[in-house]
């Protein structure tokens, strides 16, 4: 069977105490109240970097440089209606303070709060795979 594939740019954005920041999937939405990295679906002609600029804009009211993000790494998840391709980007370095725009939660946490077994934060299947990457770029930076 053949399932389409959905393309979503995802950035953690890095606060100078070394938390990232996520957001909960609002009442209405699938996956309603996991926690997630901001970000969205890939627009068409656009680029990944554009697609985070876009949606912390959207999301967060928060400016991001395209220049400030940096690959990190990417998640691949077959959900049982499409294939999920995630790149993620970090962000240390954007204007503003971001304020939830679309009705979600948001938290600023630690990377270790995010990998241990019953976090009170937990994720979507797509994301969970990205935070081992995350932990050692937070631990090369410290």
């Amino acid at each position: 069977m053949s399932r389409r594939l959905l393309v979503v740019a995802a950035c953690a954005l890095i606060n100078p105490d070394q938390r990232l920041l996520i957001a909960q999937r609002p009442e209405g939405k699938a996956l309603a109240g996991l926690w997630e990295f901001p970000g969205g679906k890939i627009e068409a002609g656009e680029l990944p970097e554009e697609t985070i600029a876009r949606e912390l804009r959207e999301e967060l009211a928060v400016t991001v440089a395209t220049s400030d993000l940096t690959p990190l790494t990417f998640a691949s998840h077959a959900y049982a209606e499409f294939n999920l391709l995630m790149p993620l980007y970090v962000c240390r370095k954007w204007r503003g303070t971001p304020e939830p725009m679309e009705a979600q939660q948001i938290a600023w946490v630690k990377v270790n709060d995010l990998i241990r077994e019953n976090s009170q934060f937990p994720m979507p299947p797509a994301d969970a795979p990205l935070l081992p990457a995350l932990q050692r770029y937070l631990t090369r930076a410290a």
